[in-house]
This record gives C-alpha cells, structure tokens and sequence, in this order.
C-alpha cells in the first residue's frame, strides 16, 4: 500500500505544480497531503497510523521535518547558505547601477571591428553577468534587453543573436560564483554523508570488518570545491561559444559582420574602457580569487563582492564630477594600506608585544576606519539616488527567502518519498539496470534533463539530488567525487534550460525580444549552443580531471593541507616516489653510500646506532619496492580475472540484501498487525503468503552464487592480504630509515637554541641558593624552574636535562601540607642538569662537522624515502599528487 501513496505525493506534486501553484508551497503542501492522507487510511482500515509507511510513520517523518528545519537555520556545518543572498545581493546591484551594461557597451566598442566581436562581447560579459548572479531568468532578460538590440541593429542573423543570448545567459548556472553551486554543494555534501553510510555498510558486510579505510572513503563537496571544480568547464564552455561564434562569422560574414567603432582609439577611450572594465573585472577576480588561494572562505567572498558591488554602484549611479570616484579611491587606498601592513605587522591584538605592533595595529585600525567610511559613503548615495538600495535589498530579499523556503519545502518532500519507500524503490531500479554505473548516471542525467523543461535548478538541485546522489556517489566501482557529480548536473540543468520546446530561457528572451524576433529564430539559434553544451558536457564526462584538479590542488597547497603521511594520499604518492625510485636508483644508492662513509662516533649512541641501522633500511627500500611490484602485478593480473565474477556476485547480493529487508519489513509488519485485536484473518493470511513469497524467493536466489565464488574471492583476498602486508612493510620500512636521520637533523641543528639556556640554567642556582638563605620560601624559585622546562619543551633530545629540572622542583615543593623543601636536593639536582646541559653542548658542537654531509643526505632522499615523514608536500609534488588524485579509481574489488 506504501507505493499506492508514493503514487499520491507524486500525483499531488505533478497537479499542483502544473496548476501553477507556487513551488515554495507545492512541495511541502504536496508531502503534508500524502503523509496526512496514508495516516488517516492506516488508522481506519488498519488500526496503525505507521500501517501504510514503508519505514517510519507519521510521527517519524514530522520529527525528521522539526529536524531538518532546524538543521536548515542552526546547524554551522551549513552555514555557507548565508552566502546566496550576499550573491544575490551582488549581482542585483551591479545590474541595477548599470555597471554590468557600462561593460556591455566597453566590450563591444573594443572587439566589435573583430568579425564576431560584438556577440563574443555578449559571450564575455554574459559569463561575467553570470557569475555575479546565478539566476537564469535575470541574466537573459538583462541580456535581452541590452544586447539583443545592439545585434541586431548591427545586422546579425537573428538566429545566432538569439542563440548567443540564451547562452549567455544559462552559464549562470555553472560559472562560480553561482547560487546553483552553493545549493548543489549543501545538498551534495549531505548526500555524501549519507554515501558514506551505504559504502561503510557494504564494506562491512563484503569484509566483516567494522572500520572502512579511509583511502575508500567518499569525497565531499563544499561551496569552494564547487567553484573551484566548476571554474575549468564554464570556461570551456565560453571558449566554444566563443570559437562558435568567430568560425561562423569568418565562413558566413553576413550573419555576424564586424561592428566598427566611430571614435578614436585614444587616451579617453582607454579611459572610458578602463574605467568600465577594471572594477567589476577586479571584483569578480577579487571574490573567485580570495576562495581559491584560500584568503577567504565563501561566506567572507561573498561579502567582498557584496561591499564591492556597493562601492561600485556608488560612483556610477553619482553624476559626474570631481568627487565622483572619491568614495572609490579611499576603498581601494585603504585596501591596500590594510595589505601593507598585514604583511609588515602582527595585526593581532593579542599579540602585541612591543611598540612597533602597537602602531601597526593603530594604522590598521585606521585604515579600516577610512575603508568603512568609504562603503557608507557609496552605500549613501545607492540609497539616496533612485532608491537603488531599497531595491535591490528588497529584490534580494525576495530571491533569498524563496530560495530557504523552497529548500525547507523539499526536505518535506524528500522526507515523505523516503517514508512511503520512495528511495529504496530508485535504489533497487538503479542497481538492476544492466551496464552498473554509467547506465544508472546515464538514465539519472537523462530524467534531470527531462525536469529541466518544467522545473527551476532549485526545484532540481533539493528534490532530484538528495536521492539519486547517494546512489551514485557510493558506488565503488566508478567512485566518483561528489564536486564532479555536481558540476555534471549544473551542465545538464543548463543544457535542459536551453532545450526547445520548453526551456526557460526560450521563454524568458521571447517575453522580451522585439516581434520582428520569431520564436522559430530563437529555437533554431539555440540548437547550435545545445550542441556545444553536449560537447562540454561529454568532454567534462570523460575527463575528471578538469574538475578534480583545481579543489584537490587548492586543498593540497593550502595551510591546512594534509601531512604526506595522510592514509589518502597513499596510493598516489607510491605512485610518485616508486617512479623516482626506477629513474634515480643509482643516485640515490650513491647518497646512501657516501652518507654511511662519515664518522659518526662523535655521536651518543642513542642517535649514533639507529642512524647507521637507518643505511640498511635505505638500501632495503629498493628489494621492498620491488617486492611490492610483484605483489602489485600479480593482484593486477588476477583482478581482470575475479572482477566479472565479484560484479555479478555483487550484484546478486545487493538483490538478496532488497529481498531481505523486504522480508523484515514483512515480518515487522505481520507482527504489528497480529498484536491489533481488529486485525481479520484474512489480512493476516495474506501477509503470511507474502512472507512465504519471499522466502522461497530468498532461497531461488542463494542457490544462484556460483560454486567456485568461495575459491576464488579466497585467492583474490590472500593476494590483496599480501599486497598490502608488502606496501605496510615499505612504509614502516622508509619511516625508520627517515626517522633516524631526522631526529638527529633536528638535535645537531638545535645546538646553538640550547647553548642560550646556559645562563638561564645557571641562574637558577642562585634562586635556589637564595630562596635556601633568605626566607625559606621557595616558591620564587619553583616558578623560574617551571619557566625554564616549559621553554625546554620547545627542543628536541633534552628529556633528561627537564627530568633533572623536574626532580629539584619537586624538591623544593612537595604534594603533601607538611612537605619541608629540601634546598640540598635541589641543588644537587640542578648541578646534575648543568652537567647533563654541558654534554649535550659538547657532543652537539663536535657533531655540527657533519650537518653538511647529513644535509646532502636528507636532500638527496627527502622526495623519495623521507616523503612521508614531511610536515607538507612541495608545490610540485602538490600539482603531482593533485593530478593523480584527480581521475575516479575504481576500488569495487574492496567490497
């Protein structure tokens, strides 16, 4: 019965969106009705509330709604929806001060006499358009009424015109920074979480074990990684309509002729273009710039570009005179002043430590003072010229609040077609499409697609995603990252909303182009920019990597990014040095070989012996190495083998899991109703028929795993067993024989920091001497001590001169009320650190002779033996690692 109401909330959701009701109201309203309706029909007929419910019931599902409405406004993992309305915010204001037509009209004049030139000009300034807005209707209505015009004034073919607006106007859609990035990543990034959970469960029921490895976790998705993973495809996307629109003006000159500027190319028209191009260019730069070298996090770029789009509408909505520009040249004044001195001070405050910080931070605090009265000065004039403020806040308004309200709506929704079995009817219709992966994202995108013509990117990206994506992020096989999967349903959604009969962007330039403009100009000058899209489209498919990389390098190069050591990044760094280990052996075998050369008996025989024993374990990489190879090779060579044979054995089990939770379903449901004293026999006899359906359905389905399944997933885990094992006994392997020289690196290099605890050391004696002979009170001195070890702290190999330290503190106060110090002990303890100091100097100075050649040393094997022991990879190794890391591996025979 749970699908007969499934049938309902999606009939109720058809009929109320196509009626026109509003969709903000249409998707809870749509899960209210349903859910209602199965509540009341399971309390008459079935004497349960919860009867008609595949999981859960209608108390489950209104707690799950209270949660998600919280989860929606409170949760701080999800605060980067604060920033849609600062976008929003943006790209209303540049719109409505005209800034975004001033760099129409720059653009035009400046490759207008190029053939094409004044429809790439739209290309440009479209994409720019976009990128401050990330609403479709608002980027082609501005497009259309701008530009459309200008064309066809200019005698460009009608169609092309059209198409190129329409174009323009839905890179909205994937061009950061974008509204739909910023849902698409919320809603990703709690499907991948959920994913998690799916492929945690699967390992755990393919293995036994109750931990998954972190290397076959799933790859999240935040606002930034969305922009960064989008930025490399719309700009792909711009260059083939750029490339478009040049080839066919150079074949057809007719349809897009050069447009020749009457002026002069001066030093005004240098101005009027600089003036017009520069700032939103540096705006845009500034606010996709700061997220991706990691200066700002979304939220704060959004807010630049929000307090950049003010300053901005200042001076070009003021009229012209000589303070025009003032409010513009104080912000980018103090901008600037603000950046000297971050790099010249410490601007904490908490941690001015001298005069020289005081006035740094002084200035900053002025500068800072200069710049805010340079955004209320512009956001004066917005509100006081033509109520530009109030407009556009109050546009802003409208847009953000049917955005949170659509989003809250969709949880409903989604939360009501999970109780009714919804999403495990899409799980079970996915996993049993033949072709695994590539048919079910296939058939997704195709049904995405298909949505486009009659629902907005919103509707899509908080009902449509939340559960497929799941589905498709936790399968192993393809192991997709979840910013790829997002930028691939961007450019679908855009793609649908260029599509004749239906797509919105059709639409939207029809209402506003002349008549002379026939919807047939507009469908046919889209068709070619639809092609296009497939090819950016299909070339984004094939190639990850134009996705992937710029998030992975961004996160590998940040200050944040992970050690070398990171489980994760495994796989891709043995890659790497196993690489440098085959094209540099001889050179690196020579390092060992001179470095082992070298008189090490100056050294203590706690760094002296596990330092030679480290030459062995680096002459024992290369046998490692190739051990691993071998191993690799024959795990290699048995998977093309054993993998067809663990598909259909994955799929099998996946179809007897859906079996067996059906079967629980049915058994839970049997006993819930054989409790009810109205329940009839009759009702109880049909639910024993199905139970016993599925039972025997179960048992036909065991007796299908193939006889040799046992034997062969036995050899395909023992050489995987031993793979690993050869891979764990490198790594333990390189760890030691790095560890042993970077211990000794670090004390030799610390020699001349513990020479400066000379004099502090043989001060305390004096305290304690004088605590003894004054006043008794050795409190005093206990706090110089304590002063003195806590410094100690900072160096490497003097645990016994802080041990020594320690024992004549603890001489001097101990724990119980009655403790007498004991000033002898103290000083013997001392004296015994001083002495302990003087020989670590000793052997430390004598050692400082073989800093060089041990230097040579760790240069010559920190790339390769040592790589996992670095704080942070190099730049290089970075763009190496971020490269690898980029395509999609399948790890399925883990599971």
């Amino acid at each position: 019965m749970e699908l007969v109401f499934l049938a309902v909330l999606i009939l109720l959701m058809i009929i109320s969106l196509s009626s026109g009701f509003p969709v903000a109201f249409a998707l809870p309203g749509s899960a209210i009705g349903a859910i209602g309706l199965a509540a009341i029909c399971g309390y008459l007929f079935a004497g349960d509330a919860s009867a008609y419910f595949a999981q859960d019931g209608p108390v489950q599902w209104l707690t799950a709604g209270v949660t998600n409405f919280r989860s929606l406004y409170w949760e701080v993992e999800r605060d980067t929806l604060i920033a849609i309305p600062l976008f929003v915010f943006m790209g209303i204001m540049l719109q409505r001060s005209k800034v975004a037509e001033d760099l129409l009209v720059a653009m035009a004049q400046l490759f207008g006499p190029v053939p094409g030139g004044l429809g790439i000009s739209v290309v440009f300034v479209g994409a720019l358009l976009a990128a401050t807005t990330g609403i479709l209707g608002a980027t082609v209505i501005a497009m259309g009424l701008i530009s459309l015009p200008a064309m066809l004034r200019n005698n460009y073919s009608k169609p092309l015109a059209s198409g190129i607006i329409c174009a323009s106007g839905t890179l909205g859609q994937i061009i950061p920074p974008s509204i739909v990035l910023i849902i698409l990543a919320d809603q990703l990034a709690n499907a991948a979480e959920q994913a998690r959970t799916l492929r945690a469960a699967d390992y755990k029921e393919a293995t036994g074990e109750f931990t998954m490895p972190a290397a076959l976790d799933i790859t999240s998705a935040s606002a930034g990684d969305m922009f960064m993973g989008a930025l490399v495809p719309g700009l792909i996307l711009v260059g083939l309509y750029m490339l478009y629109i040049l080839i066919t003006a150079i074949l057809k000159p007719g349809t897009a002729p050069p447009v020749p500027y009457t002026g002069k190319y001066d030093r005004q028209f240098a101005s009027k273009i600089g003036i017009a191009l520069i700032p939103p260019l540096t705006l845009i730069f500034a606010v996709l710039g700061s997220i991706v070298t990691g200066i700002a996090t979304v939220n704060q770029a959004g807010a630049i570009g929000a307090v950049g789009a003010i300053v901005m509408g200042g001076y070009r909505l003021f009229e012209p005179n000589k303070h025009r520009y003032t409010p513009l040249l104080i912000a980018i004044g103090s901008g600037l002043i603000i950046l000297v001195l971050y790099k010249s001070f410490d601007l904490n405050i908490k941690n001015i430590s001298s005069q020289r910080d005081f006035i740094g931070v002084i200035l900053a605090a002025a500068a800072v003072l200069m710049l805010i009265g340079a955004i209320v000065w512009s956001g004066w004039r917005t509100f006081k010229i033509n109520d530009t403020l109030v407009g556009v806040m109050i546009d802003t308004a409208k847009t953000t609040s049917m955005v949170f309200i659509i989003l809250i709506g969709a949880a409903m929704l989604t939360a009501a077609f999970r109780g009714f079995g919804g999403e495990q009817l899409v799980r079970e219709f996915l996993t049993g499409l033949p072709g695994g992966f590539w048919t079910q994202f296939t058939v997704v995108m195709i049904v995405i697609f298909l949505l486009g013509f009659f629902l907005d990117f919103i509707e899509i990206a908080v009902v449509v995603v939340p559960i497929v994506a799941p589905i498709l992020l936790a399968d192993p096989a393809a192991n997709i990252t979840a910013v790829w999967l997002g930028v691939m349903i961007g450019l679908n959604i855009q793609t649908s909303f260029l599509t004749p009969p239906f797509g919105f962007a059709l639409f939207y330039l029809r209402g506003v182009a002349p008549l002379k403009v026939k919807t047939t100009h507009i469908y046919k000058g889209a068709a070619a920019f639809i092609g296009l899209q497939l090819v950016g489209l299909t070339i984004t498919g094939f190639f990850p990597g134009l996705v992937n990389y710029m998030p992975n390098r961004t996160f590998l190069t940040a200050e944040t990014a992970p050690p070398p050591v990171n489980p994760k990044l495994q796989f891709c760094i043995e890659n790497r040095v196993f690489s440098e280990y085959a094209n540099d052996e001889t050179n690196i075998r020579n390092s060992i070989a001179k470095a082992r050369d070298n008189d090490f008996s100056v050294l203590p025989d706690e760094y002296r012996q596990p330092l030679i024993a480290s030459f062995d374990l680096a002459e024992n990489t290369f046998d490692l190495v190739a051990q691993v190879n071998v191993v690799a090779a024959e795990l290699a060579a048995y998977s093309l083998e054993f993998k067809p044979l663990h598909a259909d054995m994955r799929k099998l089990r996946n179809q007897l899991k859906s079996i067996n939770n059906i079967l629980e379903e049915a058994r839970k449901k049997h006993d819930r109703i054989s409790r009810n004293p109205a329940t009839t026999r009759p009702q109880l006899d049909s639910l024993e028929v199905n139970i016993f359906k599925l039972e025997q359905e179960l048992k036909a389905a065991e007796q299908i795993i193939p006889s040799h399944w046992d034997e062969a997933s036995t050899a395909y885990q023992q050489l995987a067993i031993a793979e690993k094992s050869a891979r764990l006994a490198y790594r333990r392997n390189v760890d030691a024989a790095y560890q042993a020289l970077q211990n000794t690196l670090l004390v030799i290099g610390q020699r001349n920091d513990l020479a400066r605890f000379e004099t502090p050391l043989l001060d305390l004696r004096l305290h304690i001497e004088s605590a003894a002979s004054i006043d008794k009170n050795p409190e005093s001195a206990i706090e110089k001590i304590k002063s003195v070890e806590s410094r100690l702290n900072e160096l490497a190999g003097v645990a016994e001169i802080k041990s020594k330290l320690s024992k004549s503190r603890r001489a001097l106060k101990g724990d119980s009320p009655d403790f007498t110090p004991d000033f002898n002990d103290a000083k013997e303890f001392h004296r015994q650190a001083i002495d302990l100091l003087n020989l670590e100097l000793a052997w430390r100075s004598r050692a400082t002779a073989l800093l060089d050649e041990l230097n040579q040393y760790d240069n010559a094997i920190k790339t390769n033996i040592g790589l996992r022991l670095q704080p942070r990879l190099t730049k290089s190794q970075a763009k190496d690692i971020a490269a690898c890391q980029s395509s999609h591996r399948d790890i399925s025979l883990n599971f």
